[in-house]
């Protein structure tokens, strides 16, 4: 139980919301203090919501890290970009991150207008500063400031930390007083199955990004609990077309074999015990034209 009387509570979600890539799961790690949602070069890694919960004080602040939002194409891209929004329409506050080094480009306006239009406004979170020169971030901040939605800004740099400790702080003022949710050591709402199956699908993508559309899915099939504390740990990659699979094989089965690695590196230091890790691939002809596929990680198939 905690010690802070449950009067003196604060609770609240902070949606964080933005282009693909501009940083949102890294800064949502970052402010929980440990890994609940992947990162990877590729856009669109995050697909569904995920909530990370981190305690500031007597705040608990539940932050939900949503898929990018952009222009969706595809089934999945709508699928996920509804997602973002009805995370950020559910919060009590929204924290819009932009790429300073991308500046306000017609992504970042088509968010700001979005969020005008639904008549909610936003904390301005200006990610990786540290790549632009002073003149343009003061441009930059100066015409964003100048649409009227936000409330304040923050400058930072979600990757090496650096003002993140000041967003946390203000975010943990800034939620109403309330019971917390979450015990106060849970740092995200993921199932642990899930969980690995998005570490290792983080992996695949830091792999193969290059190779592999982003529809490629993990699927995390059994969880053996050890009688010496290990955990055996058996996932499935699914890929769309048969041609794709000896991209994830790679030559000698070494592609998976890599990933499978660096998954059961980062599961045994998250779950601080050893891990046993195997991992297949297998073809599902069109995963994401599957409505029963959307289900299971929480996107709407008819977005």
């Amino acid at each position: 139980m905690s010690e802070i009387p449950e009067t003196d509570q604060r609770c609240g979600f902070v949606a964080v919301v933005g282009a693909p890539n501009a940083g949102k799961s890294t800064l949502v790690n970052a402010l929980v203090g440990t890994k609940v949602s992947i990162v990877s070069p590729k856009v669109q890694t995050t697909r569904f919501r995920v909530l990370g919960i981190a305690m500031v004080d007597d705040a608990q602040v539940i932050l939900v890290d949503t898929p990018g939002i952009f222009q969706p194409k595809k089934r999945l891209e709508r699928a996920m970009v509804a997602a973002a929004w009805s995370g950020a329409t559910d919060a009590d506050h929204i924290c819009l991150m932009i790429d300073a080094s991308h500046g306000y480009d017609d992504e970042a306006r088509a968010i700001v207008d979005k969020l005008k239009d639904v008549g909610r406004k936003a904390i301005l979170v200006l990610n990786k500063v540290d790549l632009v020169k002073r003149e343009k971030l003061l441009g930059l901040t100066a015409d964003l400031t100048a649409e009227g939605l936000f409330t304040d800004v923050f400058m930072i740099s979600a990757l090496k930390g650096d003002g993140v400790a000041d967003l946390l702080a203000h975010l943990g003022k800034l939620v109403a007083p309330g019971h917390w949710m979450f015990p106060e050591d849970q740092v995200s709402d993921l199932p642990q199955r899930l969980l690995a199956a998005e570490i290792t699908r983080e992996k695949a993508f830091l792999a193969l990004y290059q190779e592999l559309p982003y529809s490629l899915h993990v699927e995390t099939e059994s969880w053996e609990e050890k009688e010496d504390g290990s955990a055996r740990i058996d996932q499935v990659i699914y890929v769309e077309r048969d041609s794709q699979k000896p991209i994830v094989l790679g030559k000698g089965g070494r592609q998976i074999k890599g990933i499978g690695a660096a998954a059961r590196q980062e599961l045994e230091e998250l779950l601080e015990r050893r891990v046993h890790l195997f991992v297949h691939v297998k073809v599902r002809e069109d995963w994401s034209e599957k409505r029963g596929n959307y289900s299971e990680i929480g996107l709407d198939f008819d977005s």
